[in-house]
C-alpha cells in the first residue's frame, strides 16, 4: 500500500519551524547595512577593549568616536534618500546609458547606507571592531587620548583600550611578512627613521609563534633604514599587531606609553612626572606601565648603580656599555639583537595588555 504523500505544512497547523528556516532571512537583515559585518584582511577602523558589557562598549565607542570625528572632518554627511542619479532623458533607449543608470543606483543605495562608523563583530570575547570609512584612525584616536590626557576628563566606563587598526591582513606569516614590508615604509623606510618597540597580542589563534612574528616583524623595520633602533622606555613608534582568530591587525603609534598603552581609563589620571614613567627594579630590569598604575620606585642611589638587563643602544656617547653578557653589537650587525630586544618587550606587555 503506498504511503500518502506528505503535505507541506500550513501557516497555523501548530507545528513549529526548524531553526535552520530562520537563519537565512536572519542573516540578510545582518548585512542589509551594506558592507562587512565581521572583521576581515582589507578593512580599517579601532580595536577597543571593554570589561564584560559590549553592547555598552559599542554605544560609548559611538558617542565618543562622532563627538571627536564631527570635530576632526566635520558633521557626517548623508546621501538624499529620493535622490536619484542624474542621466539624460534622451538615454532612456540607450542600452548602454541605462546600465550605468543602473550601476549609478546601486552604487547611491549602498553609499546611503555606509557609515562613518561600523560595528563590525571582532571574534573574540569583550572585544569590539569599529570599521572606519574616509578617516585616518591613528589621527583621530590619537586626538581623542591627546584631549582626555590634557583635559583629565573621563568619556567612557565600560571602555578600556581604544586601538587604531590602520591595516588588516591574513594572520599567517608569509602574509605578514609580505603586507608589513609595504605597511611598515611611511614611517620606517630611508630617510625616515625613528626608535620603536613592537607589542603583541593574540587571541583565539593557536598557530602563530609570538617571537617568530616579532623577529620577522623587527628583521624587516630594521631592513627599511639600518638607523632605526629599539627604545623599550620611550619609543617613537610603538608597532601594535593584534591577531584575532585568522586576521591580523596593525598600527604604527606614537606616545604609546605617554597615553598609558591607549587605556582610556588611565589616561585621564594624574600624570606622573618625567622620573617616575620609567624607573628601574633592583636586578635591572624596566618595570612596565601597568593598567593598574603601580609602579615599583627605587631610590636614585639604587638606581643610578643598577643596569638595565635589556640592552639599549644609548645616543650618549659617554654611557658605560653593558656587560659581555648583552653587548650591543654593531648596527649593521645589529638584526638579532633587536628581536631580542623587542621579544623581551612584548612578554611583558602581552601579559599586561587586556
Amino acid at each position: 500500500m503506498e504511503e500518502p504523500a506528505q503535505q507541506p505544512t500550513q501557516p497555523g497547523s501548530g507545528k513549529r519551524k526548524g531553526k535552520a528556516q530562520y537563519v537565512p532571512a536572519k542573516r540578510a537583515r545582518r548585512c542589509d547595512a551594506g558592507g562587512p559585518r565581521q572583521l576581515e584582511p582589507g578593512v580599517q577602523g579601532i580595536l577597543i577593549t571593554c570589561n564584560m558589557n559590549e553592547r555598552k562598549c559599542v554605544e560609548e565607542a559611538y558617542s565618543l568616536l562622532n563627538e571627536y570625528g564631527d570635530d576632526m572632518y566635520g558633521p557626517e554627511k548623508f546621501a538624499d534618500k529620493d535622490q536619484q542619479p542624474s542621466g539624460s532623458e534622451g538615454e532612456d533607449d540607450d542600452v548602454e546609458a541605462a546600465l550605468k543608470k543602473e550601476v549609478g543606483d546601486i552604487k547611491a543605495s549602498t553609499e546611503m547606507r555606509l557609515r562613518r562608523f561600523q560595528s563590525v563583530e571582532s571574534g573574540a570575547n569583550n572585544v569590539v571592531f569599529i570599521r572606519t570609512l574616509g578617516i585616518e584612525p591613528e589621527k583621530l584616536v590619537h586626538h581623542i587620548l591627546q584631549d582626555m590626557y590634557k583635559t583629565k576628563k573621563k568619556k567612557t566606563r565600560v571602555i578600556l583600550r581604544m586601538l587604531p587598526i590602520s591595516g588588516t591582513c591574513r594572520a599567517f606569516l608569509e602574509d605578514m611578512k609580505k603586507y608589513a614590508e609595504t605597511f611598515l615604509e611611511p614611517w620606517f623606510k630611508a630617510p625616515n627613521k625613528g626608535t620603536f618597540q613592537i607589542v603583541y597580542k593574540s587571541r583565539n589563534n593557536s598557530h602563530m609563534n609570538r617571537e617568530e612574528v616579532i623577529k620577522e616583524l623587527a628583521g624587516i623595520v630594521g631592513n627599511l633604514n639600518s638607523e632605526n633602533k629599539v627604545d623599550l622606555t620611550n619609543p617613537q613608534y610603538t608597532v601594535v599587531v593584534e591577531i584575532i582568530k585568522t586576521v591580523c591587525c596593525l598600527s604604527v603609534v606614537k606616545d604609546y606609553m605617554l597615553f598609558r598603552k591607549y587605556n582610556l581609563q588611565e589616561v585621564v589620571k594624574s600624570a606622573k612626572e618625567p622620573s617616575q614613567l620609567n624607573p628601574k627594579q633592583g636586578n635591572g630590569k624596566e618595570i612596565k606601565l601597568e593598567s593598574g598604575d603601580k609602579l615599583n620606585q627605587k631610590t636614585p642611589a639604587e638606581d643610578k648603580n643598577n643596569q638595565q638587563v635589556v640592552p639599549e643602544i644609548s645616543e650618549e656617547p659617554g654611557e658605560i656599555k653593558p656587560t659581555s653578557e648583552m653587548q650591543v653589537v654593531n648596527e649593521a650587525e645589529a638584526k638579532p639583537e633587536l628581536a631580542s630586544q623587542v621579544i623581551e618587550e612584548s612578554k611583558s606587555s602581552e601579559n599586561a595588555h587586556s
